[in-house]
């Protein structure tokens, strides 16, 4: 583009290079340490498989591609699900098969072509199933907002619920009221506030952050270790099919990327890389207790505003994630967050979530006055929101939104009427 201030392989000066990485890996960063916080995880665990998994993802696309791997949100559900039945080990190994499934994708791709991919990813599933994402984990939005724990009850606090109020008023202010990067940072702004008003109210607790070290490694979870590796059919199946989505996502982002920077990343240096160094970044989270990664829209938005499309600069905010993950007394703080603030947040993460499917079908046109679109999409969000399981034994069962996205995929092939129309053909037309 004839308005960028640094393309893809330049490098900034070393004081304005520290100042544009930075001013990225802050960008990232709330939603990067949202994810762990509502799984169960360590947030400084997440931060610095993210930076690895984003170095990881540039030297695998051959350093042509600006994007930073985060926490994936799609995953939310799944983890939970996976931890109540096997413990957090079990959802880390859920994330390495997860990995291995984009691994296989890859190669498919290298050998025989993208376009397969898409034919059975079309807008009118991808776009339901999202949306399944940001509305099934709803109601533990408004639980964390507006509930405390009292021993062994759960009860409503007005005054939790007004630091998630305040929490959420933030980031909506942000985004509708500012404009260039403050605009891309309501989850980091919005917590910061409501941070500081839970402050104000007295519902923190800083005793945590006293005892914390300056510097710290990480919390990690080691298979064979830390958990004992245990595949079961239940596990594969409320992880795996995940990805499902997350590769339609990918896709996606590949393509708007390419749209910001003025490349084609599908062919250059291609999907087969791109989901390879996607599924790598999850891989090596998993094998030490982060949660699955993948590309950031945040990431995009961020080159779109600042017109700096340096790999350099991605790499930067990728050390920076890493150097930060080790600072004991910093990742204490973020474990003060109050569950309200966390909560006020996630109020509009999700809402945003689900409308970017929706958005998804706007966007590709789908006609709900066809019947056969209309079926797939209500049968999709009845089942991802309902929680509709089938179990197969007392121990192997299929459910939520899983179900959802396998079900939409078998109604994609097998209804009459499926119009040979992708986003991935759209694009290229």
């Amino acid at each position: 583009m004839s308005q960028k201030v640094l393309d893809v392989h330049e490098k900034p000066q070393p004081v304005r290079w520290l100042a544009l990485s930075l001013q990225h890996m802050f960008a990232m960063f709330g939603a990067t340490i949202l994810v762990p916080q509502l799984v169960g995880l360590s947030p400084a665990i997440a931060l610095l498989t993210s930076g690895i998994a984003t170095i990881v993802f540039i030297i695998v696309t051959k350093f042509q591609v600006p994007a930073y791997l985060g926490s994936s949100f799609a995953f939310i559900i799944p983890i939970q699900m996976a931890t109540q039945t096997g413990g957090i080990g079990s959802a880390m190994i859920g994330s390495m098969f997860v990995a291995l499934v984009y691994a296989i994708i890859s190669l498919l791709i290298y050998k025989t072509g993208f376009h397969w991919v898409m034919k059975i990813l079309p807008p009118i599933v991808v776009g339901p199933v999202i949306m399944v994402i940001g509305l099934a984990i709803a109601p533990t939005a408004i639980s964390m907002a507006s509930t405390i724990t009292v021993g062994n009850e759960t009860v409503y606090s007005g005054l939790h619920f007004s630091a998630a109020l305040v929490t959420l008023g933030a980031a909506v202010f942000c985004l509708m009221f500012f404009k260039g990067i403050i605009s891309l940072m309501p989850v980091l702004i919005g917590i910061i506030v409501g941070y500081t008003y839970s402050a104000f109210i007295g519902i923190l607790d800083f005793s945590k952050v006293v005892e914390a070290k300056w510097f710290a490694v990480p919390e990690m979870l080691i298979p064979g270790i830390d958990y004992p590796f245990v595949v079961t059919p239940t596990l594969l199946i409320i992880m795996v099919p995940i990805a499902i989505v997350t590769i339609a996502e990918h896709i996606g982002h590949q393509l708007v990327l390419g749209k910001v920077v003025d490349r084609n990343y599908i062919h250059n240096p291609g999907l087969h890389r791109s989901l390879l160094g996607d599924g790598l970044g999850t891989l090596i989270s998993g094998l030490v207790g982060g949660p699955p990664k993948t590309t950031y829209g945040e990431n995009i938005g961020v080159l779109a505003i600042t017109r700096v499309y340096s790999v350099y600069v991605i790499l930067g905010a990728a050390v920076f994630a890493i150097m930060f993950s080790f600072l004991g007394k910093f990742m204490a703080i973020i474990a003060t967050i109050p569950s309200a603030v966390l909560g006020g947040i996630s109020i509009l993460l999700f809402g945003i979530i689900a409308s970017s499917g929706m958005r998804m079908l706007i966007d590709h046109k789908i006609d709900f006055d066809n019947q056969r679109n209309l079926v797939i999409a209500s049968i999709i969000l009845v089942i991802g929101i309902g929680g509709a399981t089938i179990k197969f034994s007392p121990t192997f069962e299929v459910g939520g939104m899983a179900l959802a996205a396998i079900v939409g995929v078998l109604l994609n092939l097998v209804l009459p009427g499926k119009k040979d129309s992708t986003m991935l053909d759209e694009e290229e037309s």
